[in-house]
């Protein structure tokens, strides 16, 4: 009796224990949820679109890539041709709506001056819809596009504008840059997290459009390609974009944005641990990529964790069923048998009721014949007591 309570406490632990194991794992995939959500600039295609028909592709190239706006102009053409081949078309009944967005930058330095104040910052020339991709935190203003006939624009983070203006209130005031007015449209808030910072996120950084750094800054040319785009079966897009860009593998890096936290993709990071941070491409990535990459690590480390939580739950549901069907007090030919037994039952049920039908029609049409000419001379003439008409009876005849 003692034996079986201490049995019975065990397995009372051994249960509650896997329960909370299961519950820790539920956090941390939601937790996981929460890591990947952070990451704006990994949610484009989710922001294009809902129904996860488009993937969102980026390339990162050396400087010796020497990538230029003739190179993506060139890339747009070649796509849409494909596009087209694959029969891929616009059925948006908006005339405005596109197939596909992109965008292009560089990293570089450039001096903004406002009267006697003069600020040295890094900065990044922008084309294309690079804020649809990169949806900072505006503290006051808007953004501006890539695509603008008019480039003279910037948009700051909230250092340069107390650096420059003393204020974080300087939408519509002019910066110099290289002699030339340029109207700041906005002020960002510029993220300070740990995770931040050691992506590159140290000092004041300047948004302007790439013809501005190109000619007033100093650049190592374009080094990021940003797209969403059709995928309609798995790795359409990043198969075009790798046939397309045209570039040696060894100056570009190529990533599907959208499924860099999946769970096949946490699996590769997790198996290429000690060699993933070996790179032999003179590529450096900018500090949205520095950061994905970084919670890459970190989502896999979790996902490691999440898996031996995982693991406890399971093996005590498994031992359950087991447990179970040892002592069950049954087997496979018993089922077999009852199984057999009802389906014979309810064949001998089709059959019975199948004949009571058919006797009950019988009757029906007798009755109906009968109440049409109930003393017809017809071989249903004994279901009545008086003789048909016409008829004589054996006594009569004999008269």
């Amino acid at each position: 009796m003692f034996r079986m309570q201490i049995q019975s406490k065990k397995k009372c632990i051994w249960y509650c224990s896997a329960a909370v194991s299961f519950l820790l794992f539920l956090l941390l995939n939601l937790w996981c949820d929460h890591l990947v959500n952070m990451q704006d600039a990994q949610q484009m295609a989710g922001r294009w679109s809902e129904k996860k028909d488009v993937a969102q592709v980026s390339c990162f190239f050396s400087s010796k890539a020497e990538v230029t706006e003739d190179t993506i102009q060139s890339f747009e053409y070649s796509l849409k041709n494909v596009l087209q081949e694959a029969s891929i078309t616009e059925t948006s009944e908006n005339p405005s709506a596109r197939l596909w967005v992109d965008a292009y930058s560089a990293d570089g330095k450039i001096t903004l001056v406002n009267g006697r104040n003069t600020l040295d910052a890094n900065a990044i020339g922008i084309g294309g819809d690079f804020f649809l991709f990169h949806p900072l935190k505006l503290i006051t203003g808007s953004y501006f596009s890539g695509n603008d006939l008019m480039q003279d624009y910037c948009i700051i983070d909230q250092d340069a504008a107390w650096q420059l203006f003393g204020s974080n209130d300087v939408v519509g005031m002019t910066v110099y840059i290289g002699n030339v007015p340029h109207i700041v449209t906005g002020v960002v808030r510029r993220p300070q997290g740990r995770m931040e910072k050691a992506a590159g996120l140290t000092s004041t950084v300047v948004y302007v459009s790439y013809e501005t750094l190109e000619a007033y800054g100093t650049n190592n040319g374009i080094n990021h390609y940003e797209i969403v785009m059709p995928n309609p079966v798995d790795e359409f897009a990043y198969g075009k974009v790798k046939e397309g860009i045209g570039i040696d593998e060894k100056n570009v890096e190529i990533v599907e944005n959208s499924r860099r936290y999946s769970l096949p993709n946490r699996i590769k990071t997790i198996l290429a641990f000690g060699t993933r941070s070996m790179n032999g491409k003179a590529i450096i990535y900018p500090y949205w990529e520095n950061l994905a990459r970084g919670y890459e690590d970190i989502i896999a480390l979790l996902t490691v964790f999440m898996l031996f939580l995982l693991l406890y739950p399971v093996v005590t549901v498994i031992w359950c069923f087991v447990h179970w069907w040892r002592h069950k007090g049954w087997t496979l030919k018993d089922v077999w048998h009852t199984g057999k037994d009802k389906a014979e039952r309810a064949v001998e049920r089709r059959r019975e009721k199948k004949h009571s039908h058919k006797e009950r029609d019988v009757l029906e049409e007798l009755e109906r014949e009968l109440e049409e000419d109930p003393y017809a001379d017809s071989e249903f003439s004994w279901l009545t007591d008086e003789p048909a008409v016409g008829a004589e009876t054996k006594e009569e005849q004999q008269s």
